[in-house]
């Protein structure tokens, strides 16, 4: 399975309160965000989470996950003692070794009808 199918799921089954949205930074949305937070869209290694206006990358952005997932999941977050530096470190070896460790599909998730609404952007307003 996909790392990017696998962990959208994960977080799916694992959120403590049914709020993170999703948008794949590959479709039009996602590229207009990722260039609105000055992330390049096109770099295969990116993950951005917009949380409260500000845009997380790499490791913050996991940490910022793990403190919505219920418990246990929740003490991922413990990790932020150490220093950015070496947790975006080893999220980009996670990130560029993605395939080998975790495979590759050619297709993403398929929402179901429960989670639909999430994998859109709400309209603006």
């Amino acid at each position: 399975m996909r790392f990017c199918a696998w962990s959208t799921r994960f977080i799916l089954a694992h959120e403590a309160a049914p709020v993170i949205r999703f948008v794949a930074i590959s479709s039009a949305e996602g590229r207009a965000l990722a260039q609105q937070h000055g992330v390049n869209p096109d770099d295969p290694l990116t993950f951005l989470l917009i949380d409260a206006g500000a845009a997380l990358t790499a490791s913050d952005a996991v940490l910022a996950i793990a403190a919505r997932l219920r418990w246990p999941w929740r003490a991922v977050g413990a990790v932020r003692v150490i220093p950015r530096p070496l947790r975006d470190a080893a999220y980009s070896y996670i990130a560029r070794h993605r395939y080998r460790l975790f495979g590759r599909t050619q297709t993403c998730i398929a929402p179901n009808a429960a989670t639909r609404a999430r994998f859109t952007l709400p309209a603006a307003p």
